[in-house]
């Protein structure tokens, strides 16, 4: 067994992240609001806020700020749910467009110097072992949950 392999997968998110925020540091990004940006683009437009919240890893009130600071920027809008008035669905601005080209190369530039080295083989091998490793604690936090 491999002790430390937690440490190492729970080092790997904010080294990348830390990496991507220097990158995008000229843009006046802060790394809530591009992995905000980057997140809804990736779900695709008119995502229900908690979705979105969910998608990202926090929960929907901490999202609030961050959509407040999005939407006075003009790179997204709020509308209501025609299915139910309580929920905002969070859409993405023509504005907004440029900023995630922007985003999207930065990642992208990230991604492929991270993975440099492996093989096409080996970085899918390494996300099916990851999605493995997830699902297994998935399946751990919902036996203690329920």
């Amino acid at each position: 067994m491999h002790p430390n392999i937690g440490f190492q997968l729970s080092r790997l998110p904010r080294l990348w992240r830390a990496i991507i925020d220097r990158r995008l540091a000229p843009e006046g990004l802060t790394q809530t609001r591009w992995v905000t940006l980057y997140h809804l683009w990736q779900m695709g437009d008119d995502q229900p806020q908690c979705d979105l919240a969910r998608t990202i890893g926090v929960e929907a009130p901490s999202l609030v700020r961050t959509l407040d600071q999005l939407a006075e920027q003009g790179l997204i809008e709020r509308r209501p749910c025609d299915q139910d008035r309580r929920t905002k669905r969070i859409v993405l601005t023509a504005e907004a467009m440029p900023l995630l080209q922007r985003i999207d190369a930065v990642v992208s530039q990230a991604r492929k110097e991270m993975l440099e080295g492996l093989s096409g083989e080996e970085v899918a091998q390494l996300s099916e072992l990851l999605s493995r490793i997830e699902a297994n604690g998935l399946a751990i936090q919902a036996r203690e949950e329920g």
